[in-house]
């Protein structure tokens, strides 16, 4: 079946141009022109930037409140990446005020956050004075021997790492912007650093509750 059988009103207005006589593109494109419109034209309504609206004079499809706020590309393109870091899919210690400041295109602030977030939970899960910070907190936290979160059922390869994991994520994405202007800027950086602090406060979140198991266990 043509995809164009299924094309509502104004989408059809779209393809309009090709069908004219004499047409643009090339008869045999007809099909692959208006599957790529009809796929543009979905992404659209799936991200609630158009919707369908019943009017008196009639059906009709309307920019949404949201795309109506968009004033240029650069807008629109900042909505575009923030897109592409699902909010659900964040830990809850960082999924409200680090997804709303990558949201407004502050990376730096959204990559600061997450890996304070992480400083933060690892010293309130280990046990640990406020006055230990950075990496030393880290490795205190995962010591090889006697650290808090350390997993005792890993070997000493599997604990030297997730130290090193930690104490390492912690000196080049937090201590930096903690002290200077970094200028973040690119998204893809600083999705990358929020996606590391979420796996990190994952496995923070391990750690506690084998804590908790084995606290259970000799009682």
């Amino acid at each position: 079946m043509s995809p164009w059988n299924n094309l509502t009103p104004a989408h059809s207005n779209l393809n309009l141009p090709h069908i004219q006589a004499p047409p643009p593109y090339p008869a045999n494109k007809r099909d692959d022109i208006s599957l790529a419109l009809g796929e543009a034209w979905s992404w659209v309504i799936a991200q609630g930037l158009l919707v369908h609206t019943e009017r008196v004079t009639g059906d009709d499809w309307v920019l949404s409140r949201r795309a109506r706020k968009f004033q240029d590309e650069t807008d629109f393109a900042r909505y575009a990446d923030a897109r592409r870091l699902r909010r659900e899919a964040l830990h809850p210690k960082i999924k409200d005020k680090v997804w709303v400041a990558f949201m407004r295109g502050d990376f730096d602030t959204a990559a600061l956050l997450s890996m304070k977030a992480v400083e933060v939970a690892v010293r309130e899960a280990a046990d640990l004075p406020n006055n230990l910070i950075g990496v030393d907190l880290m490795r205190r936290a995962f010591d090889n021997k006697n650290g808090p979160l350390t997993d005792p059922d890993a070997d000493g390869g599997e604990k030297q790492g997730c130290s090193d994991l930690f104490a390492g994520a912690i000196a080049l994405f937090k201590n930096p912007q903690s002290h200077r202007d970094v200028n973040l800027d690119n998204p893809d950086e600083a999705l990358e650093i929020i996606m590391l602090a979420n796996h990190l406060l994952r496995i923070v979140d391990s750690r506690k509750a084998q804590k908790k198991a084995a606290y259970t266990e000799d009682s």
